[in-house]
């Protein structure tokens, strides 16, 4: 059991929108700036297996993403929305080994800036423990053309189900976050898939 003075706060911008971590005792939509939001990272463990990983989102700095995809449908997003949850104190250590499981596929922690919303309508920054699935690691898949993301993914299966299920949840949980949020990105793929 861990107790400590800072709280322990995790951002979801992926599957951790509708299936939040245990132990949450407070939740904020919240955005982060400076970020795409992209279905980048191959999902072995999830939403797919080893031989026909399926699709799933990262986080990636928009400059950096620039590098990887000149031909970006959507060149001009520049803001993730999700959710900043904080977790009950007495259940820190639980969690953390919850998580860093969960996101064990090419996913690392860091602590990033979230813009959240106060209930009197003022932006307030959040410090918060997010899962990035870098670049560097080996799950990282970088840009595909939409039509053939949308193919794998409405094709993918996984321990987790349908990765098909993950894009509709993700794209209706983004919708209800704030009547500001929006992606792109998601949208176009959600419309692709629906299509094949």
């Amino acid at each position: 059991m861990t107790t400590n003075s800072t709280p322990f706060i995790v951002f979801g911008y992926g599957s951790l929108i509708f299936k939040p971590p245990p132990h949450v005792i407070a939740k904020v939509p919240g955005f982060l700036k400076g970020y795409v939001r992209r279905f980048a990272q191959k999902s072995h463990d999830h939403r797919g297996t080893p031989e026909s990983p399926g699709r799933v989102v990262t986080l990636i700095h928009k400059e950096d993403w620039d590098h990887f995809s000149d031909a970006d449908a959507f060149p001009d997003d520049d803001i993730v929305w999700g959710i900043a949850y904080t977790i009950d104190p007495v259940y820190e250590a639980e969690v953390r080994d919850y998580l860093d499981y969960r996101e064990k596929d090419g996913y690392t922690k860091e602590i990033l800036n979230i813009h959240g919303i106060d209930s009197e309508g003022r932006e307030r920054v959040i410090i918060s423990d997010c899962y990035v699935g870098r670049n560097d690691n080996p799950s990282f898949i970088g840009s595909e053309p939409i039509e053939a993301l949308a193919h794998c993914i409405w094709i993918s299966v996984g321990p987790s189900g349908p990765n098909k299920d993950y894009l509709f949840k993700l794209a209706e949980s983004v919708r209800e976050l704030s009547p500001d949020s929006y992606d792109s990105h998601l949208y176009a793929l959600e419309v692709s898939s629906t299509l094949l």
